[in-house]
């Protein structure tokens, strides 16, 4: 295009020359007017190709003033650049009135209710969960778990909690069914291991009883205690079943309303939190979920991608229809745009500038030109045809007027 630009001026030169000679060889009138257009295409070019070139560079090497404008004006620009894409392009107006326009909570929903969508948005949603939980140091997670578990129940008492637990396990019968495993396998137990009940009631006699009576004592005990345990076993109303309904009645009662039972429970509480191995165990909770959750991610069937799945196809089946739900996503999104740009309008603008900044103001000058290089060709060549034109028409009025 240069060399388009460059033999359209040595076009009009040639011309001007031509017609000069002609009209002082005696060819006619005919020449002034040819060779006032060639030599007002010829100023229109110089002028247009002095306009071009100032733009990048200094016009045959000359100091001009106001010349290799993007050179020397390069980071104003930059400035000015990033000025203009804040004024216009990053305003809370221009971000809403656009967002609005889009209607997002609609889009949103008609795209997610498509399967495939929903499909493809939970495995990147596994994706993205398997590597942060991958990033995450297990060390790290189970102190902090460790530290959160024992903090909440320090500050939390529980012994009135876990009084109306008990006073409703009672209530509702809950305990008889432990109360009889236990009366089951005492029985069993007595039944399996008599000589040695009888042996251990023997053992603890005075040294000076005869060894039958020992013996007696003891056999007359096993028989007691095995009638004692296979009653309450088999007697759902046996009065020892009673007394352990009272007794967990009242203890119930004691930790929601008694103070030193209450305080006892929290001192047990806080030995057994205490214990490396129950801060162990807490801490290696968070293994046994981190491997869990990793799994579940992984597997295509599992329970946890099948309810994203259904709660992702249940939020754009509503998004789509709900104009309500509707407006408060496009809402939300851009009260969340208009935010991010008002706050951080300076840092995105500064992009711009610091990047025009950081460039080398010849290279840039020779990217620019590189681009946009052709189309300013074409202002030396529309320069050359209507400064012939207006030549022309000058030449012509002047000749009218004056003849």
């Amino acid at each position: 295009m240069k060399g388009i630009a460059t033999g359209a001026l040595l076009l009009m030169a040639v011309i001007f020359g031509l017609a000069t000679w002609a009209g002082n060889s005696g060819a006619g009138a005919w020449t002034g007017y040819v060779a006032a257009a060639a030599e007002a295409g010829m100023v229109g070019a110089l002028a247009d190709w002095f306009a071009v070139t100032a733009l990048f560079r200094r016009p045959m090497g000359l100091p001009i003033p106001h010349t290799a404008i993007i050179p020397t004006k390069k980071d104003q620009l930059g400035q000015s650049l990033g000025d203009f894409v804040g004024e216009n392009f990053l305003s809370s107006d221009v971000v809403r009135t656009r967002l609005r326009a889009v209607g997002i909570g609609s889009r949103l929903g008609g795209w997610l209710a498509e399967p495939a969508h929903a499909e493809r948005v939970t495995a990147e949603l596994s994706t993205a969960l398997r590597g942060a939980l991958a990033v995450l140091r297990d060390t790290d997670v189970q102190a902090v778990v460790g530290e959160a578990v024992t903090r909440r129940a320090d500050a939390q008492e529980i012994a009135p909690g876990l009084g109306s637990m008990l006073e409703r396990v009672v209530a509702d019968h809950g305990h008889r069914r432990v109360v009889d495993l236990v009366c089951v396998r005492a029985a069993d137990w007595l039944e399996e291991h008599g000589d040695s009940v009888m042996d251990a009631v023997a053992g603890g006699a005075p040294g000076w009883t005869p060894r039958f009576v020992d013996r007696k004592v003891g056999e007359r005990v096993y028989r007691e205690l095995l009638r004692f345990v296979t009653e309450m076993r088999d007697m759902p109303d046996h009065p020892a079943r009673g007394a352990v309904d009272r007794f967990l009645t009242d203890f119930a009662a004691d930790l929601q309303t008694d103070p030193e039972t209450r305080a006892k429970v929290e001192r047990l509480k806080s030995e057994v939190l205490g214990r490396p191995e129950v801060q162990q165990l807490i801490a290696s909770a968070w293994g046994a979920v981190r491997s869990m959750i990793v799994a579940a991610a992984e597997d295509e069937g599992s329970e946890l991608r099948v309810r994203a799945r259904s709660a992702l196809l249940s939020l754009g089946q509503r998004l789509a229809g709900d104009d309500r739900l509707q407006g408060k996503v496009d809402t939300w999104v851009e009260d969340a745009a208009v935010y991010v740009v008002t706050t951080y309008r300076d840092e995105i603008t500064s992009l711009i500038t610091e990047t025009v900044a950081s460039w080398d103001a010849e290279h840039t000058s020779k990217k620019i030109e590189a681009h946009i290089g052709r189309d300013l060709q074409f202002i030396r060549i529309n320069g050359t045809v209507v400064g012939a034109l207006a030549g022309l028409a000058i030449h012509t009025v002047a000749h009218l007027l004056g003849g």
